[in-house]
C-alpha cells in the first residue's frame, strides 16, 4: 500500500494516541513524516517552512483552530487534508469543500481523501 512512496507530510495532532495512529497509516501509504506538531504555533512554523507534500491536520487544536497554518500552506501551494469530528460544518466557507477524513477514520478513508488534494 505504498501508493504515496517517498512523499513528505506533516500532521498536526493534538491528541498524541491518534497522532501515532495516524502517523502510522501514512507511513503505510507511502509517506515520510517530515513533522508531527501538536500546537497551532509549531504547525504555521513547519508550514512556513518545510519542504512537504501533504499536511494532516486536526481542525481544533486544544481550542485554537488550525485554519491559520492552513491559510499558509494554502499559499504556498501545499495540498492538507482536515481531520475533524465536526464534519464540513465545522469549517469556515472559505475551506469548505478541502478534502476531509471524519474521525474515527479507516486508513481507506484517509487514502481516498489524500488522492482527492493531491490531485486538486
Amino acid at each position: 500500500m505504498n501508493e504515496f512512496s517517498g512523499l513528505k507530510a506533516m500532521v498536526v495532532e493534538d491528541e498524541g494516541g491518534v497522532a501515532l495512529l495516524v502517523e502510522d497509516m501514512l507511513l503505510d501509504l507511502g509517506f515520510e513524516i517530515v513533522a508531527s506538531v501538536a500546537r497551532l504555533a509549531d504547525a504555521c512554523e513547519v508550514a512556513r517552512t518545510a519542504e512537504l507534500n501533504l499536511a494532516l491536520m486536526d481542525v481544533n487544536l486544544r481550542g485554537e483552530f488550525v485554519f491559520p497554518a492552513a491559510r499558509i500552506l494554502r499559499e504556498r501551494g501545499v495540498p492538507f487534508v482536515f481531520s475533524t469530528g465536526y464534519g464540513d460544518a465545522g469549517l469556515p466557507p472559505e475551506f469548505r469543500g478541502t478534502p476531509l477524513v471524519a474521525k474515527p477514520f479507516a486508513v481507506e478513508d484517509l487514502q481516498r481523501q489524500i488522492g482527492v488534494a493531491l490531485s486538486a
